[in-house]
């Protein structure tokens, strides 16, 4: 592919409309100074405000936006899947709609990319990592507990599967992605699971993070959910 961008950047988004436009200006002003050449692919994931209006709006300042837009809402890991599908960077990588990583931390990611590695992925939970913006007690508590249950049932030595901040080589990605079957919150877990049984080389690097209001995850349906896909998981990827 002569065309072939070196970074691509997939931003899944539900109900954005508020702050998707910014997101994307800030996302094309940091990448336009780094000298790779690059495509954003912003998903809008069934949005049933105007987000997919203020994604149209911003291709006429950002030349290498692309959009995806489907109905309905069919949840984050489906929304991440389209884009990985219709990415052809050298490298692919995904950061969430309201920019909790801020994303001049993607510098870490591809540092630790340099080392060999196949993945490498933004964590709130090992040495160096910086919570800004801490989420209220009760959500920080779960999500502790939580990923505890995720490393003893499916990536044992992942301490922070959910940060939505992760970069891949693109063939890994593609590779990955099309093994998947999660639509869900829980597609990071399905992700990583993978990878591990693959044998891809994943790195975890601490990152700078906060906690952005608006959070349409509700903790407690959400654990009971992620706990019957992890059972999904275990059961449909028997490799």
């Amino acid at each position: 592919m002569t065309n072939r961008p070196y970074f691509s950047l997939i931003i899944p988004a539900y109900n954005e409309q508020q702050r998707i436009s910014n997101t994307l200006t800030t996302v094309a002003q940091y990448l336009d100074h780094t000298g790779w050449t690059y495509e954003i692919i912003a998903v809008d994931d069934g949005s049933t405000d105007d987000t997919y209006c203020a994604m149209i709006e911003s291709t006429a300042k950002i030349e290498c936006l692309r959009i995806i837009s489907y109905q309905p809402n069919r949840g984050k890991g489906y929304a991440v899947r389209q884009g990985v599908f219709a990415s052809s960077g050298e490298y692919v990588g995904f950061s969430d709609a309201d920019l909790s990583a801020p994303i001049e931390e993607i510098s870490k990611l591809f540092a630790a990319m340099g080392k060999g590695y196949d993945i490498v992925i933004g964590s709130r939970a090992v040495k160096g990592a910086r919570i800004e913006t801490h989420q209220p007690f009760y959500r920080e508590l779960g999500g502790k507990a939580l990923n505890l249950v995720i490393r003893f049932l499916a990536v044992p030595d992942i301490h922070d599967t959910q940060c939505g901040f992760k970069l891949f080589r693109g063939d890994v990605a593609r590779t990955i992605f099309n093994l998947c079957f999660i639509d869900g919150w829980s597609f990071d877990v399905e992700v990583l699971y993978i990878a591990r049984r693959l044998g891809y080389k994943i790195a975890e690097v601490p990152v700078r993070w906060s906690h952005s209001a608006g959070s349409k995850i509700k903790p407690f349906r959400a654990g009971l959910q992620m706990l019957w896909d992890i059972v999904r998981i275990r059961s449909h990827h028997r490799f």
